[in-house]
């Protein structure tokens, strides 16, 4: 990356890289006056606009389950945040047009994707012994590059590493090897998360 690049991005939390224009562009000056929002955060209307109460509950049982496997609540609230801001950044760039049509193709394939590995999540944890950590991994992996060369374009270094910690979190051999067993530690979580996920994939929003 640039250093221009870095200086026009800025120092603000949401690390979303402008597009080049000359003069005023009013689409461009909206979607960093969105980003000044986001860099503060403190504000859940944002974040309202973005991610709906079912989709807040599964967060709200990941941070229970980060926070639990952590043992450390600044670094499960550290996981959060990333996983928040990414769905809003995307969801900003998408609502302003920022995507071109490949973009658009790839962002259809992560979507196809992330709902093939919903399911598969909610198999795993709801027939007993099918459980496969290698297919899982695999799938999370490709979610990982669908997501990564949707942002290439638009997001800073920062933020791409960012999505980084969160993927590699959740392939921990550890937590996953927790999370799919039948009487483990977060099976209330697990329970929860599966029934919003049914619920998110009736309504079409998975």
């Amino acid at each position: 990356m640039s250093g221009g690049e870095e200086d026009h991005a800025g120092s603000s939390e949401s690390d979303i890289m402008a597009e080049p224009g000359a003069g005023f562009d009013a689409k461009g000056f909206g979607l960093r006056a969105q980003k000044k929002l986001l860099g503060k955060m403190s504000s859940k209307k944002i974040v309202k606009q973005f991610v709906d109460d079912t989709t807040s509950q599964v967060l709200d049982n990941a941070y229970r389950i980060m926070k639990d496997f952590t043992g450390d609540k600044k670094q499960a609230e550290k996981l959060l945040k990333y996983i928040i801001k990414t769905i809003i950044k995307v969801g900003i760039l998408y609502r302003n047009d920022q995507f071109n049509a490949d973009e658009l193709q790839v962002a259809e394939s992560f979507k196809s994707k992330f709902h093939s590995l919903s399911m598969t999540v909610v198999s795993f944890h709801e027939v007993d012994f099918t459980y496969e950590k290698p297919f899982l991994k695999s799938s999370i992996e490709e979610c990982r590059q669908l997501l990564q060369s949707l942002i290439q374009r638009h997001l800073t270094d920062k933020s791409k590493g960012r999505v980084d910690t969160v993927f590699n979190f959740f392939t921990k051999d550890e937590l996953m090897d927790a999370l799919f067993n039948p009487s483990g530690p977060h099976k209330k979580e697990m329970d929860s998360i599966t029934a919003d996920m049914h619920k998110m994939m009736d309504e079409g929003n998975l």
